[in-house]
């Protein structure tokens, strides 16, 4: 009996003897199972296959994870495993699938019930003492550095696209949307028991919302409120009228702490319409980063709800134009088919504006062009290198143009005369920015060597100065050229014994014209 034991670390084989009392599961044995020197005479390593680098690991986890056989653990066990008896052998591993695999594989027989379970709860627990060099710290590194890599390809995390931030941002757009409408209504039909007339003056319910914040209580509302009101409702003819409506309203009277209430659920409605359209600015911006053509082909709220639908851009991009016709519209899809009906023609596609733009007879056509369009923006936008709006634009004008013929019959371009255009369109832009670039490397390295070049002039203006200096004549000159050399030879820091050297010439030079003047005096 062999037992298959996979590590973070690598690939480990161990023999089982006395398999048929470990079968039993008796107390004993369990007991046995966690007393290490007890273990080892049941259990004995055959051979271990450590992983090479990371990336081996995480591939061979990924490939056991599928169910799939991974070469290296198919090299290990063909040299491992005894040949002679290769039939007779049976070989314990904690997947099923993996089992089945090896089985097909190496014509091994596998098992994972039983005994097998209890085997492999005894290698996890004491692995690390019965591999030679491997301690509980690398262990825990090896755990953690696969953890990671498994994980995050799991989850299917990628730095460079932010998918989950769009599908998150246009689901709590619609939810936004919804709660804005029913707290709008809400405080429309609540103030309205104080002052009625103000729902007739006011349709939008942003304004509403405002105005009622802004009033607080009727009868507070003077001539003076004018200038406020028109600031809200951007309308001197409105403001007078509830200005006049409010000095002959027929709403009740209420309380002050009903109308604190209410002032503050409209401030809460006021407040929650602000964020939600910070929220579609932000949808806009992360729409604009990841998939442009898309965004300017068909906006940013129905591209945004087809990358939601489908779960990723990937996943879009991988979609047929056919699927992505009647994306949402699954249900009425299904029940067509289950009746036997004409199935639907679009799903999410029917909020574009191509499609309210069409005839009745032409919705269709327009909505498979423009699902064949939307494949194209979006397999353009996963895959491509340096995103840019350029093929959108152009397939946009490719559904303006078929828009155009369905009407009046105009021919519009081939398809391949518009992409190569987009193409060297895309080609002159990326020359454009790499020229930008290299004539601002060339002018920071020519601003470079400049300021080295003057730093370099300066260097013999002071040497000319000292050699000027110390050939004039006089005391004056004398004590000026001491001073001036001292100042040289205290921002020189070439060592202690360089100064003092220094320092010592320029005394006997100082002494020596002294002593000369004496005499000529």
């Amino acid at each position: 009996m062999y037992v298959l034991y996979e590590h973070a670390a690598g690939y480990g084989l161990f023999s089982v003897k006395e398999f048929e009392e470990i079968g039993m599961l008796l107390p004993q044995v369990e007991a046995s199972v966690m007393d290490l020197s007890r273990f080892n005479a049941i259990v004995k390593l055959v051979g271990f296959h450590p992983f090479k680098t990371a990336v081996a690991a995480l591939n061979n986890v990924n490939a056991i994870s599928e169910g799939l056989l991974p070469d290296d653990l198919s090299t290990f066990l063909d040299t491992t495993l005894p040949k002679s008896s290769k039939k007779k052998v049976t070989l314990g591993v904690a997947d099923a699938k993996l089992g089945a695999a090896i089985s097909e594989a190496l014509e091994v027989q596998c098992s994972h019930i039983g005994a097998v379970p209890e085997i492999l709860r005894g290698i996890r627990n004491h692995f690390v003492n019965m591999v030679k060099g491997f301690t509980d710290q690398s262990a825990g590194v090896a755990q953690l550095g696969l953890g990671h890599s498994y994980s995050r390809c799991k989850v299917k995390f990628n730095v460079h696209r932010s998918d989950n931030m769009i599908i998150q941002s246009i689901a709590l757009l619609d939810q936004l949307d919804k709660d804005v409408n029913t707290f709008s209504m809400r405080i429309r039909e609540w103030y309205s028991y104080h002052f009625p007339e103000l729902v007739k003056i006011v349709n939008d319910n942003y304004l509403f919302a405002k105005v009622a914040h802004f009033i607080k209580d009727r009868k507070s509302l003077t001539q003076e409120s004018l200038v406020g009101l028109e600031e809200i409702v951007m309308d001197a003819e409105k403001a007078q009228a509830i200005i006049d409506a409010a000095k002959m309203s027929m709403g009740m009277d209420i309380s002050v702490i009903d109308l604190l209430n209410i002032e503050m659920f409209a401030m809460r409605v006021v407040r929650l319409s602000d964020y939600r359209q910070e929220l579609a600015g932000y949808l806009a911006s992360k729409m604009h980063s990841v998939a442009p053509n898309l965004q300017a082909l068909i906006g940013d709220q129905v591209g945004a709800r087809l990358i939601s639908k489908a779960g990723s851009l990937t996943n879009l991009a991988k979609f047929p134009a056919s699927t992505v016709q009647i994306l949402g519209a699954e249900k009425a899809l299904f029940r067509a088919l289950k009746t036997k009906s004409n199935t639907p023609k679009y799903g999410l596609l029917f909020n574009s504006a191509f499609i309210s733009r069409a005839t009745l007879k032409n919705k269709g056509r327009i909505s498979r062009f423009l699902a064949n369009k939307c494949t194209i923006a979006s397999r353009i936008d996963c895959f491509t290198e340096t995103p840019t709006q350029v093929f959108g634009e152009a397939l946009k004008q490719q559904v303006e143009d078929r828009l155009k013929f369905y009407e009046s019959g105009a021919v519009p371009r081939k398809n391949l005369d518009v992409m190569k255009e987009a193409i060297e369109v895309v080609q002159s832009e990326t020359a454009q920015s790499k020229k930008k670039k290299k004539n601002k490397r060339s002018l920071d390295e020519t601003n470079g060597s400049a300021a080295a070049n003057g730093n370099g002039v300066e260097e013999p203006a002071k040497k000319k100065k000292k050699k000027k200096l110390n050939d004039t004549n006089g005391e004056d000159a004398a004590d000026e050229s001491v001073l001036n050399d001292s100042a040289a030879v205290a921002d020189v820091s070439n060592g202690e014994l360089k100064k003092k050297k220094k320092r010592k010439t320029k005394m006997e030079q100082l002494k020596h014209k002294s002593t000369s003047i004496l005499l000529v005096c």
